[in-house]
């Protein structure tokens, strides 16, 4: 903690919310009770406005296509890893919370976290399950007919309930690090048709990486150079030129809908803080940003130098995060204050991911803790 005393001491906590309270009081005097009562209710809806909904932990209670694909059918289970969705089967949710679909989903978040009017949406669970001519594959395309006539409708929800998107987490392009030419264009092009289908929703910022979109999830490491003994990687430059040029791309396409394109720690090369702002360092455009996720680190130092390396290269949406996986060391709260602390002003979405509760409690848990952090946004260590 800094030195804010003057005195070589770091301000006593005590000292600093008593002065913090009487400055409160104080202004609190000068005011009358329904002003006191209308400031507060204003201080709380801002609050809540940087609370977004996130539907990829909810994904179990979505009506799913006969053919599977990311956000379908439940993994198999692993003996090593919690619970999947802390136990509870995907027909149990059903019997609980109903099924619903992405049209139902901004009613879902309006009725399950009070003020909350923002959502971060997950490609996987975009379309119609009963018409396969708006897939490709597994994978919704926002370029069909009935594809853009489902965004409509989409967009007419968000009208009729009042809420925003303000995120979409999307999975759908892949090689845009590749070595493969043709097969990078071909990605650029997917995330360009979902910067249209973004456009449609009003969304402010769209994911572009997929496990598949930036290399091998488990990225190229140094080698010794055999000219003169030291370590050098050779084998990653290709995959960051690549990355590079595809960004370029999506970035100026989506500079003209005004959205912007984001990466996310989300393995291979993003899986390192530093690539992540290569890469946004090297495109150098107003649309192209990080949107950092607490926990998806490769160890757990990570979790807080990791996500204050990418803070002020975060202006959009970031995921706030829960994953048992790193035990007591994933601090929400701290997380959600390091993000604070660097003038992130953009949304955290509510993204549990295992523990022991099922996803929506745990998405209702995050609520909590996020509004918490936002309520008292200091100290910050």
């Amino acid at each position: 903690m800094s030195d804010t005393t003057g005195t070589g001491g770091a301000l006593d906590r005590r000292d600093f919310f008593k002065t913090a309270g009487a400055g409160l009081t104080a202004a609190g005097l000068m005011l009358a009770p329904g002003q006191v009562a209308a400031a507060q209710a204003s201080a709380e809806k801002d609050r809540l406005a940087r609370i977004a909904s996130n539907s990829y932990p909810i994904r179990w209670i979505f009506k799913t296509r006969s053919t599977g694909g990311r956000g379908g059918a439940a993994p198999a289970p692993n003996p090593a890893r919690s619970p999947v969705n802390g136990g509870v089967s995907r027909e149990e949710m059903k019997k609980k919370y109903g099924e619903i679909t992405m049209l139902d989903f901004p009613q879902f978040t309006k009725d399950t976290f009070p003020g909350v009017t923002h959502m971060d949406i997950f490609s996987g669970l975009f379309g119609d399950v009963t018409d396969d001519t708006m897939f490709a594959g597994p994978t919704f395309d926002p370029s069909t007919a009935s594809g853009k006539k489902w965004l409509d409708k989409l967009a007419q929800k968000l009208v009729q309930t009042g809420t925003k998107v303000q995120h979409i987490s999307n999975n759908a392009p892949n090689d845009l690090a590749g070595p493969d030419e043709t097969l990078r264009k071909a990605g650029v092009e997917v995330g360009k048709k979902w910067l249209d289908g973004a456009a449609i929703l009003g969304a402010k910022s769209v994911r572009m990486n997929s496990p598949r979109a930036l290399g091998p999830s488990i990225r190229p490491q140094a080698a010794i150079d055999p000219k003169n003994g030291y370590p050098k990687n050779d084998e990653i430059m290709p995959y960051l030129a690549s990355a590079i040029e595809s960004y370029k791309e999506m970035a100026d396409y989506g500079g003209n809908l005004g959205i912007r394109v984001t990466l996310e720690n989300h393995w291979g090369l993003a899986a390192d803080p530093i690539n992540i702002r290569t890469i946004i360092d090297e495109v150098n455009h107003p649309y192209c940003e990080a949107s950092p996720d607490f926990c998806n680190w490769e160890y757990d130092y990570m979790l807080v130098s990791g996500l204050k390396a990418l803070a002020p290269y975060s202006h959009t949406n970031v995921h706030a995060k829960y994953w048992d996986r790193w035990g007591e060391k994933n601090d929400v709260q701290r997380s959600v204050r390091i993000m604070l602390a660097s003038g992130f002003r953009g949304t955290f979405a509510l993204e549990y991911e295992e523990g022991p509760l099922n996803g929506v409690e745990g998405a209702k848990y995050l609520y909590k803790e996020v509004l918490a952090a936002l309520t008292t946004p200091t100290p910050v260590i």
